[in-house]
């Protein structure tokens, strides 16, 4: 795999630095048992990164002395974490929202047969990866079979009340796009994908994320393959826009890794570029428990453009 942290320092992005936190993201761990082509985690069934029960711990401590809104857990897919519903169960206890980014097939899994049900009595918001609503796409993406898989994914998470807009029980899709592009206007693609999954298969849903790829791992090695990193660079370079700042997502998130160090989001943990709160060294959970960050400086390459381009891009979707 191609290495694209050297692509990425030119320095060009504005410095960023934090609002108040708002949301813990977790990543349980990178293995998945999928290994999908825009995959900024290259995540996979052989990877053995997993977060250990005492890791756990330390995330659920941080989360009892801190006063957050949401518990954000993500992978890999975070559901074959052995820890994955006690630190739910946690969460919950203590009044935080949980969203749990599920690659929907997983749902399938031998041993995950009761992980909707699961989610849907406590409560957890589901942020679901179905990168476009036609099978073929879907599949080049994502592998022979995953589309029928993830509609009946999606048709078991309704038959529970997820979608359903008086439940309470939230459903969002996240798309991406196919290639080295900027994803389509988000409300307008939000139609497309409700009137074809509506009329196709009867499935609901609330929302429709859009999120633009990011120029590393397995989506910026295949850039690099085919000698398109820079034009894609260029492209988001051109389309950022300054008012996007104000509303990425690591104003407000912090990133923690399966070993439990912290990031400013998820993708500078891909790229193992520490959270700004230390002078760029690694720092731990551990270390922080009733630290305010607000005002601490953010740490910025130029993949930070992915998520000012355009109509804004993150885990929230378009701004």
């Amino acid at each position: 795999m191609h290495a694209t942290m050297p692509l990425l320092q030119q320095g060009t992005f504005p410095a960023l630095r934090r609002d108040r936190l708002q949301t813990l993201q977790v990543n349980l761990g990178y293995r998945c048992n999928q290994a999908c082509l825009h995959c900024h985690v290259n995540a996979g069934p052989t990877r053995r990164e997993v977060m250990s029960e005492a890791t756990i711990d330390t995330v659920i401590d941080y989360l009892s002395a801190n006063p957050l809104a949401s518990l954000d857990l993500t992978g890999g897919a975070p559901e074959l974490n052995p820890g994955f519903r006690r630190l739910v169960l946690a969460a919950r206890a203590l009044g935080l929202h949980v969203i749990d980014r599920c690659n929907l097939t997983v749902l399938l899994e031998p041993g995950q047969e009761d992980t909707a049900g699961f989610l849907s009595e406590n409560q957890v918001e589901i942020v679901a990866s179905l990168p476009c609503y036609l099978e073929e796409n879907v599949e080049a993406q994502r592998g022979k079979g995953v589309y029928e898989a993830s509609i009946r994914a999606l048709q078991q998470l309704n038959a529970l009340g997820y979608g359903d807009p008086d439940s309470g029980l939230e459903l969002k899709l996240m798309y991406n796009p196919q290639g080295p592009d900027l994803p389509p206007p988000q409300d307008a693609l939000e139609q497309d994908y409700r009137k074809y999954l509506l009329e196709t298969f009867g499935i609901r849903f609330n929302r429709l994320l859009t999120l633009a790829n990011m120029p590393i791992k397995r989506f910026g090695s295949m850039l690099v393959s085919k000698g398109r990193f820079e034009e894609y660079m260029q492209l988001l370079r051109g389309a950022h826009r300054d008012e996007n700042l104000g509303q990425v997502m690591c104003r407000t998130l912090l990133s923690v890794d399966w070993q439990g160090y912290v990031y400013d989001c998820d993708f500078n943990q891909m790229l193992d570029l520490p959270a700004g709160l230390n002078d760029g060294d690694r720092l731990h959970l551990s270390t922080l428990a009733g630290r305010d960050i607000s005002g601490e400086v953010i740490h910025v390459a130029d993949h930070c453009y992915g998520c000012t381009a355009g109509q804004g891009s993150g885990c929230s979707g378009a701004f």
